[in-house]
């Protein structure tokens, strides 16, 4: 049985649905197949013990995300506000002076680094880590500057290299906290709603095997169905699609893009409680360890009939803390919030654990990070594509890059792209030998 469209979309993530919703919108057949049997990729939502959903993967943005914004008020979506009032609270407890330098001093670290030109010579083949090492700052200070980097990028910075952090970094250009809102909703009722618009576009349970180009349609196969295509969309991230199998192989400089890359690593936690207990204390819920990287909590509740905090365990601690099981994680994160917060954090109504680490489908962090140092124009490559087959991811944003902005706007680009390159094939399908004069012998 098969099949045959104008452009395959693989993968329903919001950069899969954001392209095919814009070309459907542009009226091509277009198709999207989706391995998982939901959309949304790394956005995803679950039930607590209380059978209240929520997110338990990506599900913030703010009002710099533009494309996001506008999507979740197209579709009436409420903007839940993370709450900000009371106090942030660090474990070891410091004084709030202190807290302040240590803040200022990472955040100077961050903005020394992004000053940097990444294609710098004197920074080929430094990790951050080792970049890092080198600078005279405060320890504390290049402590919190270690933590947010393994708990945003969600690998050791001794294998990121540094031209490609300051590359990445320099693309989340918010100037208000990109957790400033998240749809009260979830942000998988988001995804649901792109897919309605797609209706029988979409294909769930539908994993693609592999890719064959030839001089014909591009044919896509599945465990039980072949599908043909003049253009092909891959929007999933690097490692899931280096996973397909392309026939022939990919050009050389193609296949060693898409080889450069690594699954962050992150596991999202979040305790429902019966009361905000922490406001009643005059703190926001918000709580970074000092003597642990890659783990932070905040408040994040829907509103005041659901206090709630999220934590987040991410890089290397997410890969330690696995061999603890989901009871041993529980019982852990409870023992540091209630030595934060107070008592009343180990008197949780739900605890609900999304271990995102090896993922099947979409790996195991926000985003897949470039590991190979001298793959500078990875990037570049895996954006130019080749004439018929597209990839797009949030990793390949030009802005927002492992966030569900980016995610659209990589999908919006894959789009036109894609319309190009159908718009030039139907020219050069136009363009035709004139037929002889008659009597006039052809060549």
């Amino acid at each position: 049985m098969s099949s045959s469209h104008q452009v395959i979309v693989v993968g329903a993530g919001f950069a899969g649905l954001s392209a095919a919703t814009e070309l459907a919108s542009r009226s091509i057949d277009v198709v999207v197949l989706e391995a998982r049997d939901r959309v949304g990729g790394r956005v995803e939502s679950l039930r607590n013990a209380l059978g209240e959903r929520f997110d338990s993967g990506g599900q913030f943005f703010c009002d710099d995300m533009t494309e996001v914004t506008a999507l979740a008020r197209r579709h009436g979506k409420t903007f839940a506000e993370t709450p900000l009032d009371g106090a942030f609270t660090a474990q070891p407890p410091v004084s709030a002076a202190e807290g302040e330098r240590i803040f200022a001093g990472s955040t100077a670290i961050r903005e020394r680094m992004n000053a940097i030109d990444p294609d710098d010579p004197s920074i080929k083949g430094l990790t951050v880590g080792a970049w890092l090492e080198r600078q005279g700052d405060p320890l504390a200070a290049k402590a919190a500057f270690n933590s947010m980097i393994e708990g945003l990028w969600c690998r050791p910075i001794g294998e990121i290299p540094l031209w490609y952090l300051i590359d990445n970094d320099r693309r989340i250009t918010n100037t208000v906290w990109e957790l400033q809102y998240f749809p009260a909703e979830t942000m998988h009722s988001l995804a649901d709603d792109l897919a309605a618009e797609l209706g029988d576009r979409l294909m769930l349970n539908t994993a693609v095997a592999r890719i064959e180009r030839s001089s014909g349609k591009i044919k896509v196969h599945t465990s039980s169905r072949l599908f043909e295509a003049d253009q092909v969309i891959v929007a999933v991230p690097p490692v899931t699609a280096s996973r397909i199998a392309y026939r022939p192989a990919l050009p050389e400089p193609l296949s060693r893009a898409l080889n450069a890359w690594k699954s962050g690593t992150v596991m999202k936690g979040q305790f429902r409680y019966a009361r905000a207990f922490w406001r009643d204390k005059g703190l926001n819920g918000m709580v970074a360890w000092r003597d642990i990287h890659g783990l932070f909590a905040h408040d994040n509740s829907r509103d005041a009939d659901h206090p709630t905090l999220v934590v987040y365990i991410g890089g290397p601690l997410a890969v330690e803390w696995r061999r603890l099981g989901e009871a041993g994680i529980r019982a852990e994160l409870a023992r540091r919030l209630v030595t934060a917060l107070g008592p009343e954090a180990e008197e949780f109504l739900a605890f609900t654990l999304r271990d995102w680490v090896d993922d099947r489908w979409s790996g195991g962090g926000y985003s897949d990070l470039i590991m190979e140092m001298d793959a500078r124009n990875a990037e570049a490559v895996l954006l130019e594509g080749d004439d018929r087959v597209q990839f797009a991811s949030s990793e390949l944003s030009p802005s927002f890059p492992g966030y569900v902005e980016g995610a659209i706007v990589a999908g919006k680009i894959a789009a036109e792209r894609a319309l190009h390159a159908l718009a030039e094939q139907d020219r050069t399908s136009l363009i035709r030998p004139a037929p002889p004069h008659v009597g006039e012998p052809s060549r």
